[in-house]
């Protein structure tokens, strides 16, 4: 993590790259602003006009650091109307931006991120990953046996848990559970009634941020030529056989979401496998093939995980609606539309108005006006 000076240091020097032009920089790191100190106090001028720019900076940009950057910026507001107040992190995600913009606050990030917008100038980026990876916290948040934890508060978003409970259904010890959940609240995406029963506040956010980290390759790939045309009659040879095997299984992407919306075409089957793909395949008479001709694709699960919750439709079994959803998102073609589809019309818990943001493709964009 970068230590406070030289994270004040980086900022201040991208807001002087942002805006080439400014002349006559003044720079201040313990400007009183009325109860508090301003992290950093940056004076300048710009076509003629004198601008002033208060900065809350915080080492994670996550939502909770976020409200509370917010809070003190509201603070700056009120004492001096004149200046525009900045929040900076070393990343600032799209729920981040959203919840600043919301206030009418700038911000700036390490990563490429930036929204000012004042009077004559309005510059925006947004969509840049995080590009300092020992610094991202939510990494261990997303690791396989955590997203164990994650999913299961996902797929019952309504439910109160206990820990015990949690830990027992995701099957994860106690102190994983514990700890998991610790960040989760630290997140402001879980929430504990007067019982102490853990509650999902925020499964909106939660599900987004999943799907930041989260791609379907991450699951090693078999593939195959079917001898038959790819059908519902095929899939359940498919669930047959690998149930005689004795392995666990679950349809997604297009199969997955043609069982669960049956209008939707299927040009090839994805089913997690659990074991040895081999002896399934050539029960079922399948030839080996590259993945771009391939008709059945069989995922070996980066965690047992993956099968927590699969339904049943139709005698077929299919991934939980949130892993529907996280493998859907960044899958070629369609999958983006299908995985907005899903989630808005199956999932209780719908995207933002103007869809997920976070999730959309987005050119990187710079405005100026003057």
């Amino acid at each position: 993590m970068l230590k406070s000076a030289e994270m004040r240091r980086q900022v201040a020097q991208r807001l002087r790259e942002l805006l080439p032009k400014a002349k006559a920089w003044e720079e201040n790191t313990a400007a009183k602003i009325g109860s508090q100190t301003a992290d950093l106090l940056l004076k300048f001028q710009l076509a003629g006009q004198e601008h002033t720019l208060v900065v809350e900076v915080s080492s994670l940009g996550q939502p909770r650091q976020i409200r509370a950057a917010v809070t003190r910026l509201a603070e700056v507001r009120r004492e001096l109307p004149d200046a525009h107040p900045v929040a900076a992190a070393v990343y600032i995600g799209p729920q981040s931006a959203r919840i600043l913009k919301s206030h009418n606050l700038g911000f700036v990030d390490l990563s490429g991120n930036c929204y000012l917008a004042f009077e004559n100038v309005l510059i925006e980026k947004e969509g840049k990953r995080n590009l300092r990876a020992s610094t991202r916290p939510l990494r261990s948040l997303f690791a396989p046996r955590a997203t164990r934890v994650v999913r299961a508060l996902l797929v019952e978003p309504g439910r109160a848990w206990r820990l015990e409970e949690l830990a027992r259904a995701a099957e994860v010890s106690l102190g994983h559970a514990h700890n998991v959940v610790k960040r989760l609240a630290e997140l402001a995406w879980v929430e504990r009634d007067e019982s102490q029963k853990i509650r999902l506040a925020k499964p909106a956010d939660l599900l987004e941020s999943w799907c930041e980290s989260y791609t379907y390759r991450t699951n090693e790939m078999a593939s195959y030529v079917a001898p038959e045309r790819v059908t519902r009659k095929f899939m359940g040879e498919v669930a047959r056989v690998a149930a005689a095997q004795g392995c666990r299984y679950a349809f997604t992407l297009n199969a997955g979401l043609g069982l669960v919306a049956p209008s939707v075409r299927v040009p090839a089957v994805h089913c997690y496998l659990e074991g040895d793909p081999a002896p399934v395949a050539q029960a079922l008479g399948l030839r080996p093939s590259t993945e771009a001709d391939g008709t059945l694709h069989f995922l070996a699960p980066y965690d047992p995980g993956v099968f927590y919750g699969a339904l049943e439709k139709g005698g077929l079994k299919v991934v939980c609606l949130p892993q529907l959803y996280a493998d859907l998102l960044n899958a070629e073609r369609r999958g983006r539309d299908q995985a907005e589809q899903l989630r808005r019309e199956a999932m209780g818990y719908c995207p933002r108005k103007g869809g997920n943001p976070s999730m959309k493709k987005k050119a990187a964009k710079k405005k100026k006006r003057k």
